[in-house]
């Protein structure tokens, strides 16, 4: 159908492949032919006609031939045939003969089968021409009193329409639906009669409700929520209605229906703001989430109970409901999982804290004892989370929660671990009542920790508090257990040289020279390469960090010792006690760097972590007392610093968030009264009904009526030119990870447009989701199509085409019309949002930052390599660390950082990993190109 007629309901597939058949053939097939000739031959021409091809010769021979028969099958499509035929003359009157279809119309609606009734009830709500209607009208009404409901709830739509559109036909239509209403049983019957007495009568319509108010209840779900949008539109229009329909409101929050309890219970947030309102309402959403099994479901929800948490006055009924809010935590998905816990901590408070902190800690416990689940470490975390938060702001309860927490700090999973570790950290310097029973519980759990990030900041935690002589010797205590045997590199190789069974025969052969990661050389015996491994869960936890390469931890433990061995100093005042604990902690020191640099270890000690531990060597051996304030105060004064700044931005969040609640009226605002105020002016008392279909069908007309430069206008594309055959263009709407492309195509000519097609096709991360279907354009006529786009990645996208179509008549190739190009900004659908610095970090790493680029060469050493770039590159002003990133397949690198951070991109260009290079070998290394507040890494 065209732009200009009116809309067709049904759509028919339109084979492409088929050539049209004559008018002649299809009058043969329709006067002649069998049942099932005729019913191809009626598709045929139903297809033509909506291609825009005029059959009028045809419409007398289905009249003669095709209307009698009985055949269901031909009915229904005489259906659709009816529909789409022009039915008047060109100056608008109708055709003599659609009178002798109104007569078949009038049968069909006496049928003795309730299917042909009912389908063409259905008919007659699309005709729009009220001579064929008007001798319809009394086979209709008596469609009301028809035994089978399916007929009966079709007369009523079809009154509805015909009323709603030619009322004269049928003056006292809501007089008769309201009869209709009273002793109709059916409960789709009387929903599609009351739905219509809401919109063409609401006084009879309410006077109907009145009557049957306490019988609300035994209704069907069906017209129970039309119910419930009656009464909200009523109190809506007229808000001293509200004691008349609360009560019912109240009486539908316990029916059967999920979906009626929803309606009423947003309809009784809106109606009523007192507390037992609030409560019963929240109280309903609440069994809704527990009860429903759909996810979706139990997250829309949700959403509605933390709209209510924003209401000031409802914040203090909903933290009455805390505990029943935490049922939620039964289900299983973590989305859920994660805003029920983030709404009862906003709805926390020192009435519930305690109940809130039991039920967690409960919830804890159950992550040990379920089967490992893919979210389950996942929600372990959040809940970690969220005890920390709830002692942060209740003190008073973080002595309750310690205990179990600590007890994940030698979990698998290092990430809920990381957690406990932060929120023992924060805890033992805020609250200094708690440092006893925290160092007790570290020391207990610190042997079993299995993570080495983990592991180093305990060992922070314990050189940094561990204030008594007592605690520090068991902080010695505990090291010395965790490292073995001391020499560790004499005691590993009497260790392997134990193991070697006898009959083994050890040949001793060259060493090997082996050149490391970071280009150094090692050397590896015969000895090691022909031993039999070791089963390496028979070492203490600090040792095999160690020997598996990573001296991080040493360097760590280094600074421990050295903590506590000047804090020991300071406590105990002999001096062989002195001298004996500060020579303990030196020697292991010592023997840690013997295992760095001997062949032991997978990786080789690197010279920061040399330089770090000989630092603290040389500090216990002097002494000094500078160097003791700095190990002992300036450590935990940054500490504090930092947790000090942190909880400013906490409160200033917070403060921001309650300053957005509060609605302030400035002295000289105007004051509304309800009462004077006009219907059309109320803007506090939006209709959230059609508020609710707004949303749903992505209509954002109210935001941008509000802000003009947002504008439906401003988003439209030109895609072709004034002077083309067909004028196309696009308004783009991003609607989060989808965006709608509704094209405009108008045909500028005066030939038929057959077949006319878009064409699309994307760059970039866009996928399209399905292929524009052909239409017709006739003369000077216009249509849109609309395209729907997925959005797969965070990236620029390109969305491009054409225009092809067939000239009515013409035996030319297709036409085309080539599109301009539609841009699609990542800033469209890339909305703010805020992260932790956990968060941030995991991030980065798991996202692929690096733009990889080999270069071969021959040159081995590293100067005379950047001396060559210089000069065949003629930029001798640069410096070798700037001339990393111009040369060959450097220089995309560079330009490409350039087009993502600015000209000044090459502002600060450094050397993150040492380069190594080898004969015919490719250069690897790793630059980090710096610009302004931005990072990106370059691998090279």
């Amino acid at each position: 159908m065209t732009a200009a007629e009116n809309v067709c309901y049904t759509l028919i597939n339109v084979p492409m492949d088929s050539e049209p058949p004559s008018e002649i053939s299809l009058k043969n097939d329709l006067e002649k032919g069998d049942v099932k000739l005729k019913t191809e031959a009626l598709k045929k021409v139903i297809i033509m006609i909506l291609n825009g091809e005029k059959l009028p010769g045809l419409l007398m021979t289905i009249i003669r031939f095709v209307l009698p028969l009985q055949d269901h099958t031909i009915k229904k499509l005489l259906l659709v045939f009816w529909e789409i035929v022009p039915k008047t003359t060109p100056d608008g009157r109708l055709l003599q003969e659609m009178i002798l279809v109104c007569d078949a119309y009038r049968k069909d609606l006496q049928h003795p089968n309730e299917f042909i009734r009912g389908s063409t009830l259905r008919f007659l709500c699309k005709l729009k021409e009220a001579e064929l209607l008007e001798p319809l009208m009394p086979a209709i009404r008596a469609c009301l009193e028809h035994r089978h409901s399916y007929v009966r709830r079709n007369a009523v739509l079809a009154i509805y329409t015909i009323y709603r559109n030619f009322e004269h036909l049928i003056p006292d239509a809501p007089e008769l639906i309201h009869d209709f209403l009273v002793n109709e049983k059916d409960a789709s019957c009387k929903r599609n009669a009351f739905m219509m007495l809401i919109h063409a009568d609401q006084d009879r319509a309410l006077d109907y409700l009145s009557t049957c108010i306490d019988q609300v209840q035994t209704f069907g779900d069906i017209l129970q929520l039309v119910i419930v949008e009656l009464i909200y539109k009523v109190c809506h229009a007229n808000p001293s209605e509200r004691a008349r329909f609360i009560r019912c409101i109240y009486n539908l929050l316990q029916s059967s229906s999920p979906a009626v309890k929803y309606e009423a219970a947003g309809t009784l947030v809106t109606l009523s703001s007192a507390p037992t309102a609030i409560k019963a309402a929240a109280q309903c959403y609440i069994d809704l989430i527990i009860k429903e099994s759909d996810n979706n479901v139990k997250l829309i929800v949700l959403d509605r109970l933390i709209e209510l948490k924003e209401h000031p006055s409802h914040e203090r009924v909903l933290q009455d409901l805390v505990m029943d809010i935490l049922r939620v935590l039964s289900t299983p998905d973590l989305e859920v999982r994660k805003k029920t816990l983030q709404l009862a901590l906003d709805l926390v408070s020192s009435r519930n804290v305690e109940e809130l902190v039991i039920v967690l800690k409960k919830e804890v416990i159950k992550t040990n004892n379920v089967t490992e689940h893919e979210d389950t470490d996942k929600y372990r975390q959040l809940l970690v989370r969220t005890l920390h938060s709830c002692s942060v702001r209740f003190p008073d309860m973080a002595a309750n929660v310690i205990p179990v927490l600590m007890e994940f700090l030698s979990d698998n999973n290092e990430a809920a671990a990381a957690d406990v570790l932060e929120f023992v950290r924060e805890a033992i310097q805020r609250f200094d009542n708690l440092r006893p029973l925290i160092v007790e519980k570290m020391l207990e759990v610190f042997h079993s920790i299995k993570s080495v990030k983990i592991y180093r900041g305990a060992l922070w935690i314990l050189g940094e508090y561990c204030s008594t002589k007592e605690d520090i010797q068991s902080v010695m205590t505990e090291v010395r257990r965790s490292l073995g045997e001391i020499p560790i590199v004499e005691s590993e190789i009497k260790k392997e040289a134990g193991e070697l069974k006898p009959e083994e025969e050890v040949s001793v052969g060259p060493a090997q020279k082996l050149v490391t990661e970071m280009g150094t050389y090692a050397t590896q015996s015969a000895l090691s390469s022909s031993r039999p491994a070791k089963k390496e869960e028979d070492r203490p936890p600090l040792r095999g960090f160690l020997l598996d390469g990573d001296f991080f931890v040493a360097a760590s433990l280094a600074t421990t010792l050295t903590k506590i061995a000047l804090r020991y100093m300071s406590l105990v005042q002999e001096k062989k006690k002195q001298n004996s604990f500060n020579a303990e902690a030196m020697l292991l020191m010592a023997t840690i760097l013997h295992l760095g640099k001997s062949s032991l270890p997978k990786k080789p000690i690197t010279d920061d972590d040399v330089d770090r531990i000989s630092l603290c060597l040389k500090v216990l051996s002097e002494c000094s007392p500078l160097m003791n304030d700095i190990f002992n105060k300036e450590c935990r004064q940054s500490l504090s610093h930092m947790l000090s700044a942190k909880l400013e931005e906490e409160k200033l969040s917070q403060k921001k968030e309650s300053e957005k609640r509060n609605v302030t009226i400035q002295p000289d605002d105007p004051i509304s009264f309800m009462q004077l105020t006009a219907k059309n002016e109320m803007s506090s008392k939006e209709d959230q009904f059609q508020l609710s279909l707004l949303a749903a069908m992505g209509n954002t007309q109210r935001k941008e009526a509000a802000d003009p430069l947002a504008s439906k206008l401003n988003k439209v594309t030109q895609l072709t030119g004034f002077s083309d055959p067909v004028y196309a263009e696009a308004y783009v709407h991003v609607n989060q990870y989808d965006i709608v492309l509704d094209v405009l195509v108008v045909n500028q000519t005066s030939d038929t447009l057959q077949n006319c097609t878009l064409e699309l096709a994307t760059l970039g991360d866009l996928k399209l989701v399905e292929k524009p279907s052909p239409l017709t354009l006739a003369p000077h006529d216009f249509a849109n199509i609309k395209a729907n786009v997925k959005v797969a990645s965070t990236e620029n996208g390109i969305i491009f085409g054409n225009v092809v179509y067939d000239v009515s008549g013409a035996a030319s190739d297709r036409n085309c019309v080539v599109l301009s190009d539609i841009h699609i900004d990542i800033m469209d659908y890339i909305q703010p949002a805020s992260c932790t610095d956990a968060e941030f970090r995991q991030m980065w790493a798991e996202f692929e930052w690096e733009n990889k680029v080999s270069v071969n060469t021959n040159i081995i050493d590293l100067n005379e390599y950047l001396q060559h770039i210089l000069k065949s590159t003629n930029m001798k002003c640069l410096t070798p660390e700037k001339a990393l990133s111009g040369y060959c397949g450097f220089m995309a690198a560079n330009l490409y950082a350039r087009s993502i951070f600015g000209e000044d991109a090459l502002a600060n260009v450094s050397i993150e990993k040492p380069i190594h290079l080898g004969p015919e070998a490719p250069v690897t290394g790793h630059i980090r190109i710096r610009a302004k507040s931005q990072v990106m890494g370059l691998a090279i």
